[in-house]
Formats: structure tokens, sequence, C-alpha cells
């Protein structure tokens, strides 16, 4: 009976031991590829932060050797060489052996005077246990040693990977740096792989060790092996076909859900655990509550627009009615001096009017006021008011495409139609040129600029600003918060204006 059974449960026997073969073969080749991911992502971020000193220092070199170096530059690179590379100490000369900038400490053996300028470009210096680099100016006349310790170079070489008992050794030629050592050295076999570093002379070799076989090892691969797979198969299938699968349709039916919509996942979630139902009935009823709202808010949105489109309406319809009656008004008056009056009134009137129906007709984009098509309205009511002996007078616009907001466009508004009248007063068959250029300094700013002979100094001028333009300039310039400029012999006044970027 003892040999029927151990006979039956040979082919058991054999198949685990084959199991276990090849778990091991697998596990070797994945250390071994696990060690040639370490030793290439040691040489890459060795050879990264080899590159990034030698492009720091070569644009140093440069500098010092073409004389545009600043009194800071030794200190900025001794601090980036410092916060970058503990333990690299760095030393630059020119070609008369004079010391330039470097670190405070003494520099290591190994390079000579004579030698400071010769090739390689990377130099491996076993006695001293250092890396040296040179970096040479463009034209040759200055040279930047850089010595890496053997900490610095194992802290950047060190692999992400958790590689116990490793070795890092770097090589040029017959020169050989070893600059970490396993934490312990056992007899055994060892698995070393290279890779080179830039420049390309330099290898890094990674070198780890293999741990001894033990019995209990051997036993530990053997004995448990079908039964932890076993387990670890219906432990897998279960739990992907309970949890897992139902879970990933959920998450891609909520990551494909778009505000506005309902959502129904249980539709094509199957699934008998209680929870992931009663989720997908949360995220239903959450969508719901969400497509309410949006419902709302567009409703409440729609509302509001309608009302805000009649309040600008009305306010421009009375600011209409303000202006029709200024002028019949100004028609039954006898007096010229009344007539101005009623003129330079409506004037104002109609500028207001000119801000506010250019607002209404941005306001749908939300863009602000356009500038140029403020300005081209407000000239053209301007020349329309205008006294009869200056019918004549020109206005000429150069303007950017600009927007700016009421709070700004009223005050703008205002001071154009001051300056423009002033100008006619002063010189009735002249011309006025408007300027709104964009301040190329700052994107929310331009600078609008008038300028008209009538506007030069004068008695007369300066008599106009006294009694009235004067203190309606200077709180117009208030408003927009900006200083009004006045060129007396260019007849021009300039302020800056802030725009919507």
């Amino acid at each position: 009976m003892f040999l029927i059974l151990t006979l039956a449960l040979l082919p058991l026997g054999l198949i685990a031991l084959v199991a276990s073969l090849q778990a091991i073969r697998g596990a070797d080749l994945e250390k071994e590829a696990l060690l040639r991911v370490a030793v290439t992502q040691s040489a890459r971020k060795l050879t990264a932060d080899l590159q990034s000193d030698r492009t720091a220092l070569q644009l140093s070199v440069n500098a010092m050797a073409s004389g545009r170096a600043d009194t800071g530059m030794c200190g900025r690179l001794r601090f980036f060489l410092t916060t970058q590379d503990k333990g690299a100490l760095f030393y630059i000369y020119d070609r008369n052996g004079k010391r330039l900038c470097a670190s405070p400490e003494p520099e290591p053996e190994g390079i000579a005077v004579k030698d400071r300028f010769d090739r390689p470009l990377a130099l491996l210096l076993p006695a001293a246990q250092y890396l040296v680099t040179r970096v040479r100016s463009s034209d040759g006349r200055v040279v930047a040693l850089t010595y890496y310790g053997r900490a610095h170079l194992e802290s950047v070489a060190d692999p992400a990977t958790a590689l116990q008992n490793r070795q890092l050794v770097l090589s040029q030629g017959a020169r050989r740096l070893v600059i970490s050592r396993p934490s312990s050295i056992r007899d055994g076999q060892s698995t070393s792989l290279s890779a080179r570093l830039d420049p390309p002379d330099i290898v890094l070799t990674m070198t780890i060790r293999d741990p001894p076989a033990t019995l209990a090892r051997m036993l530990s691969l053997f004995l448990p092996l079908v039964m932890w797979f076993a387990a670890a198969a219906v432990g897998w299938f279960v739990v992907n076909r309970l949890l897992i699968r139902p879970l990933v349709l959920l998450r891609r039916v909520v990551a494909a859900y778009e505000p506005g919509e309902v959502l129904e996942p249980m539709q094509r979630v199957r699934t008998p655990a209680q929870e992931i139902i009663a989720l997908g009935d949360t995220f239903r009823e959450i969508s719901e509550d969400v497509a309410t709202h949006e419902a709302e808010m567009a409703e409440s949105l729609e509302t509001q627009r309608k009302l805000t489109r009649e309040v600008h309406h009305r306010v421009k319809n009375n600011l209409q009615i303000i202006a029709s009656l200024i002028s019949l008004h100004a028609r039954g008056a006898h007096d010229l001096e009344a007539i101005e009056a009623y003129a330079s009134i409506q004037r104002r009137v109609d500028a207001l009017s000119v801000v506010h129906r250019n607002h209404f007709a941005e306001l749908e984009e939300n863009r602000g006021v356009g500038v140029r098509a403020l300005i081209s309205e407000l000239s053209a009511s301007l020349r329309g008011t205008a006294p009869a002996h200056a019918r004549r007078f020109a206005i000429q616009i150069e303007s950017d495409n600009l927007h700016i907001s009421q709070d700004v466009a009223v005050p703008v508004a205002f001071l154009v139609t001051e300056l423009v009248e002033l100008a006619m007063i002063l010189a009735p068959g002249g011309n006025m040129r408007i300027s709104v250029q964009h301040d190329p300094e700052r994107d929310d700013r331009a600078v609008l600029s008038m300028q008209s002979v009538g506007l030069q100094a004068s008695d007369e001028m300066s008599q106009l600003l006294t009694e009235r333009y004067g203190r309606v300039l200077t709180g117009l310039s208030r408003q927009l918060r900006a200083p009004l400029d006045y060129d007396g012999d260019r007849g021009r006044y300039a302020i800056a204006i802030t725009v919507i970027a």
C-alpha cells in the first residue's frame, strides 16, 4: 500500500520539483534583469549629474574667459555645486596658473599644474579616491577641475532598486575606483554587469553576491510550492471575479461621466457584492442631483441674462430721453452762452450713452468695452454736436484692438470729451489726434494720448483750465488712478489706462 501511494504521488512530486526549478531559474533571470536596470539607471544618474555640473561650469568658464563674469558668479557656482553635489570640489584656473574661483578646501593631489588643460575630460584618480572632470572655455584660456569623492559618487549612483550586497566600481583603462563595497563579502557566485558613462571611456560595473544555498532555503522552495500556488490561484480567481472586475467596470463608467448625465452603472456591472451595488446606486443619486442643479443653474443664468438685457435697454432709453430733452431746451434758448451750455451737457450725456451702448454690445461675450469702437463713435458724436464755428474740426484715431472695463470706459469717454471740447474752443479750425497704444512692458496697460494745436500752452488755455477744465481733468485722472501728463509745447495730453489682458 505504501509503495502504491508513493507511486501515485510521484507525478505530483515531479511536478513540484519541475515548478520549483523553473521558479529558481526565473528568479535568476529576474535578478539579472534587475541588475541590468540598476546599473543602467546608476550610469544614467551619474552621467546626468556630471553633465549638469559640466553645463554650469562651462557657462562660468566662458564668462570668466570673456571677462563677462560678475563678482557674484563664483559664489553662485559654489552654492550650485554645494547644493547639487555634496562633497564635490571645484577649482578654476587660467593659462597662467592663476586660480580664479575654487572651493574653500585644498585641492586634492593627482593633477599636475602642467596637465590641467590636457585631455581626457574625465580621469579616475584611484590613489586619491577621486573622479576629476575638466571643463575648458571655448577659447581654451580657462579650465575648471571638479573632484568627486567616493561618498558623492556612491550617493549619486545609488540605484532606486533595492539590491542587497552590491559593489560599484568605476573603470578607465587600467584605472579602477571602488566607490561602494558590499556590506558583507561571502564566498559564492557573483553577477556583474557594466554600463558606459559619458565620457564613454569610463565604465561603471555593478556586482552582486549570490546568497549561499542552505538546507532550509531548499526545503522552503520545494515543500509549500504546490499549496501556495493553488491557494493563490483560487484566491485570485475569487477576488478578481467578484470584486476587482466589478470595481474596474464601475470606475470606467464613472470616469466616462459627463456633467448633466444620469449614471446607470449597475446596468453594466453584475456582482453579488451588496456594497458595490450600494456604491453604484450612490453614484446614480449623485448624478441625478448634479443634473438637477445644473438645469436649475442654467435656468437661473438665462433669467439673469434677460434681466440684465432689460436693465441695459432701459438705461440706454433713459439716456436717449435725457439727450432729447436737452436738445429741445437748447432749441428754445436764445442766449448763445445758454446754447453752448446745453450743447456741452448734451455732449457729456452722449459720451455716457456711447459707453453704455458699447458695454451692452460687448456684454454677451464678456470681453469689456472695445476702445477703438468707443472712441470712434464718441468722435462722431462730438463732431455732430460741435459748435457751428468748429464743424470743420477733424479727429484722427489710431488705436490697437484693446478692451477696457466699464469703470475705465466712463472716465476715458469724459476725458476725451473734455479735451476735444477744449481744443474746439481754442482752435476750431484745427484737428485732434487720438492714439491708444498697448504698453509693451505690461499686458494690462495702454497709453491714451491726445494731441492738438489748440491744446498748446497759451494764456487762454491756462484761463480755461483754471476756470473750468482743470478740476475736471484732475478728477478724471484720479478715477483712472494714473497721472495725466501734459506737454505744452506739443499740445499733448497722455495717461496710462488699464486694459483687459
